[in-house]
């Protein structure tokens, strides 16, 4: 395991996925949809906020011409779970018609803002729409969603770093850490 700084070791009991393990999954995603988007016509999508660090990645590891936006949604507020409500908070600036449309996404968990956002953008006339994620935690679905591209399978840990939070902190971390139960539950 990976020494974590001071700061880290306030708030995490340990480092579920290193750095190093982020970077080679990014590389390897970016590879594969590269070679199935050539001579297409890419447009990608992040969602906001957590996606933000994995999609600046990708999007370099991507070798090939690309549009892209963001988006930002909310279930979660301040809560460790999500409300299952769908809330939008900053829509894309450009018309889909005629895109391959690639939702990038920090981590697949219940799976009820990718549906949502999956839904919402089959009615504006994109040819395909694919899901990309980081992170992947099966165990907890609440609705059928599989990525398309997956990175990393996790188990059910409440998890913060490469930006993932918890009550907007924690986003900067380089390794994707579970966070100390101390840190968000209640006595």
């Amino acid at each position: 395991m990976e020494q974590k700084n001071d700061f880290t070791k306030e708030i995490a009991d340990r480092v579920l996925v290193s750095r190093e393990e982020i970077q080679q999954a990014v590389a390897r995603i970016g590879a594969e949809i590269t070679k199935d988007y050539e001579g297409k016509e890419l447009f990608v999508i992040g969602v906001l906020k957590g996606g933000f660090m994995f999609m600046a990645d990708l999007v370099r590891e991507i070798n090939l011409p690309l549009q892209l936006d963001f988006i930002a949604v909310s279930s979660y507020g301040s809560s460790t779970k999500t409300s299952g409500v769908v809330r939008m908070i900053k829509d894309i600036d450009k018309p889909l018609d005629g895109k391959h449309l690639l939702i990038v996404e920090d981590i697949i968990d219940s799976g009820v803002t990718l549906k949502y956002l999956k839904e919402m953008f089959a009615t504006r006339g994109p040819l395909s729409i694919k899901v990309c994620t980081i992170f992947d935690k099966p165990s907890r679905r609440k609705v059928e969603m599989k990525g398309d591209y997956v990175g990393i399978e996790i188990p059910d840990e409440f998890v913060i770093g490469y930006g993932l939070d918890y009550d907007g902190k924690y986003r900067n971390l380089p390794d994707l850490c579970v966070l100390r139960r101390d840190v968000y539950e209640k006595e």
